[in-house]
């Protein structure tokens, strides 16, 4: 693993983004010196330096909210670098999803956001099946269920579209993008696939510069 373009601070020190791989949500801000980012890098486990200890600090291994790293990116100046995660738990030592939970500004959050964390909710109610769970009683149905209500919601989405109506419109696509989720849950298809596979698609092409190859 090459880290010479990783400009370290004259402590030793990397400032690390901690970034959820499905969502987009910024969960954290620590610091990685080299050894910590070298274990990073080798684990595929969120390892950071601890300042007030001065020793690395290997996220989870006493709580248990393990994050697994997906992608590694350093900025254009070397001086930052992002760890993209699907965390297991809680990032924040409060128990709060993300450290970054006090809003100084509340905005609205953008439908990758959304369908993350939808998501993920759907994955931890078929885990555990809680009653009175809708998805629960989904999944108690059957998949033929699931999918007959997928195509239900489809074709209230065409009627919306053909009534003009943007309020239902909106109300119907939320209803069919659910139950969407619910059944690329239900066959083990994260959205992680889905969206390399979009992106496989329709990621920007390098321009033509005019040659053939000679």
């Amino acid at each position: 693993m090459d880290l010479s373009a990783v400009r370290f601070d004259e402590r030793g020190l990397v400032p690390v983004v901690v970034q959820d791989a499905r969502t987009g949500e910024v969960l954290t801000l620590a610091y990685a010196n080299r050894e910590a980012l070298e274990e990073t890098l080798r684990s595929r486990r969120s390892t950071f330096y601890s300042r007030s200890r001065q020793a690395l600090w290997r996220k989870g291994e006493t709580s248990g909210n393990v994050q697994e790293v997906v992608e590694v990116l350093l900025d254009c100046d070397g001086d930052a670098v992002v760890y993209r995660v699907l965390p297991q738990g809680p990032a924040c030592h409060t128990g709060e999803r993300t450290c970054f939970h006090r809003a100084l500004l509340p905005g609205p959050k953008d439908l990758g956001f959304v369908l993350g964390r939808v998501y993920a909710t759907i994955e931890e109610r078929l885990r555990t099946l809680p009653e009175g769970s809708y998805v629960a009683r989904m999944h108690q149905a059957g998949l033929d269920r699931i999918l007959k209500k997928v195509g239900e919601e489809a074709t209230e989405v065409i009627l919306a579209a053909k009534n003009r109506s943007p309020e239902e419109l909106r109300h119907e696509a939320a209803d069919l993008l659910f139950h969407l989720l619910l059944t690329l849950a239900e066959a083990g298809v994260s959205l992680e696939k889905v969206a390399e596979t979009l992106w496989g698609r329709h990621r920007p092409q390098p321009p033509y510069d005019g040659s053939h190859g000679n």
